[in-house]
């Protein structure tokens, strides 16, 4: 069956819409935050557990999986879906974020990147086809074309000549897949934060017809205000009846400002990282849990959330749990976090349908502590 998207309805107050995407693991409604389970699984988490979450989708990642345990290993499992006990749909990227985030570790060519391993130093070899390769083993429901990353900032030669490169890996890797049925691929818009290259990346992917686009190169360290005016720019480039997925972002006011602006997908690490070091998200703003001032606070960390730590345990025994190393806090921040964020997408999606989008976003920022 592929990937298929029915768009339902497009919000009155700004671009943002409400989807279905089809996979062949489910369906997964739009706007949407995915939990990323980087090497097989939501750190700190259960499948289970990330289920009962509200989670819909999980991503996971190419590179990782390709170094440890192997692809070979999944595919010999069947698949990455019963390797990790996951039955939902699963996204995987491509590799190209990491390989490039490797710095000096890797050149870059035609065919491809030469890389060491960030384990043992080993020397690899990712292509587009390899990367598909790799992708297709893995079985997941969604794969990402490879691309290059480009930094942040960096010259207009530079980041033209990267997003053309990326623009013919992206017709190698759409040569090269061959199963469209089982998995849906999509391509990555790049050109860093000048328009006019934007344009041609998103131009020249549209043309190819891929049954979905991401957005790759922002929230690399730009401004707030800069990324906005790029996701302005380029998301009406992009087809009406494909989803758009917006790559590393997971902030809540990123989010808002990613949705109405027309995006459906988004990601990030950030939910589960920030958790594992106390830090959590609540309704009234960030609060970080190891601060003494918590250590008699018997309050849920946020008393509007429904997650199974709110529920069952208070601000002070959490505190405990850091301060005395236990495994058990580390679950139950990233069990708040992940379910934060699933469930404010839950009402933004909610408020598209009742158009009440910038309404809803006004009144989470007030109470977040935001400024508009």
């Amino acid at each position: 069956m592929g990937i298929k998207f029915d768009l339902l309805k497009e919000s009155q107050d700004s671009k943002a819409r409400l989807g279905l995407i089809h996979t062949p693991h489910g369906d997964i409604e739009t706007p949407i935050f995915m939990p990323v389970g980087t090497r097989a699984t939501v750190k700190a988490m259960t499948p289970e557990e990330v289920k009962g979450l509200g989670a819909q989708i999980i991503l996971s990642n190419t590179y990782h999986l390709y170094l440890k345990p192997g692809h070979e290993l999944v595919k010999d499992a069947g698949g990455l879906h019963k390797f990790m006990n996951w039955d939902g749909p699963i996204l995987t990227d491509s590799g190209g974020f990491q390989v490039f985030s490797l710095g000096d570790l890797r050149k870059i060519k035609e065919e491809g990147v030469e890389f060491r391993s960030h384990i043992d130093g080993s020397k690899h070899f990712l292509s587009p086809e390899k990367s598909i390769e790799i992708q297709n083993a893995l079985g997941s429901d969604i794969m990402m074309a490879f691309d290059e990353c480009a930094p942040y900032p960096s010259s207009y030669e530079y980041v033209k000549q990267s997003m053309e490169r990326t623009t013919r890996w992206a017709k190698r890797c759409k040569d090269y897949h061959k199963d469209w049925d089982r998995q849906g691929l999509f391509g990555i818009v790049q050109g860093g934060m000048y328009k006019d290259l934007r344009e041609i990346s998103a131009k020249a992917l549209v043309e190819m017809d891929f049954p979905g686009y991401a957005i790759g190169g922002l929230s690399v360290g730009e401004p707030k205000e800069m990324m906005c005016d790029i996701l302005d720019f380029t998301t009406p480039i992009l087809p009406k009846n494909k989803p758009r997925y917006l790559m590393g972002v997971g902030t809540p006011d990123y989010l808002f400002e990613a949705v109405i602006r027309g995006i459906d997908m988004a990601d990030c690490v950030l939910p589960t990282r920030i958790a594992r070091n106390g830090t959590v998200m609540t309704s009234k703003g960030k609060l970080v849990i190891r601060n003494g001032k918590y250590a008699k606070d018997f309050n849920p960390l946020d008393d509007e959330c429904d997650c199974y730590a709110c529920k069952n345990y208070s601000r002070a025994y959490i505190r405990h749990l850091f301060n005395v190393d236990e495994i058990l806090g580390a679950r139950l921040a990233t069990t708040h976090n992940l379910r934060f964020l699933i469930k404010l997408m839950e009402n933004i999606r909610q408020a598209i349908k009742e158009d009440r989008l910038m309404e809803y976003r006004s009144e989470f920022y007030e109470k977040f502590g935001y400024t508009e």
